[in-house]
């Protein structure tokens, strides 16, 4: 790995509630372009999700690790709550944001967030786009589809698919 000062780290945040495969494409494809990746998993006090923060940060953590990629090895994942993005970032030392985009609809919603980002601290955003295997998949259609019992284990890590069947009941696993 180069000297400190030259690590390319970027960011990649988002809530992952919870993670699907395309978050985890996302996060390996940005392995394969910076030293390090900060997965940060966004924690907003004012929405209660389906997994605290914690939980998050531990089944991004546990997918990567059990996804036998290597690249997996090249991403950090902490939680980040209270402030800008951009501020974080700051801290870090990392001077790009990554996002995945599933079409048109995610571009137009993370375009101004993009622009912001670069007008208040120079902090670019590199757009990847999403495998088209992963195209419909959205954390929210993946928590509807397990609360009625749908099969959720070609949308999401074996290990989100058990916490999702532990928190949601043996509807949410495979039939």
């Amino acid at each position: 790995m180069p000297p400190l000062a030259q690590i390319r780290r970027c960011v990649c945040p988002g809530s992952f509630d919870p993670l699907t495969l395309g978050h985890l494409d996302v996060l390996l494809r940005a392995a394969a372009m910076f030293d390090v990746v900060h997965a940060g998993v966004a924690v907003n006090p004012a929405k209660r999700g389906l997994f605290s923060g914690p939980e998050r940060v531990e089944l991004v953590r546990g997918a990567l690790a059990a996804s036998g990629d290597p690249r997996a090895e090249r991403v950090v994942v902490e939680e980040f709550a209270d402030g800008l993005l951009v501020d974080h970032c700051r801290r870090l030392g990392a001077a790009v944001v990554v996002k995945g985009l599933r079409g048109g609809t995610d571009y137009a919603y993370e375009l101004p967030m993009a622009l912001m980002n670069r007008h208040l601290a120079e902090v670019e955003t590199v757009f990847l786009v999403g495998d088209p295997r992963f195209e419909h998949i959205s954390s929210s259609l993946v928590k509807e589809v397990a609360r009625y019992g749908g099969d959720v284990s070609a949308l999401v890590p074996p290990v989100v698919r058990a916490a999702l069947a532990a928190r949601l009941g043996e509807n949410a696993s495979d039939q």
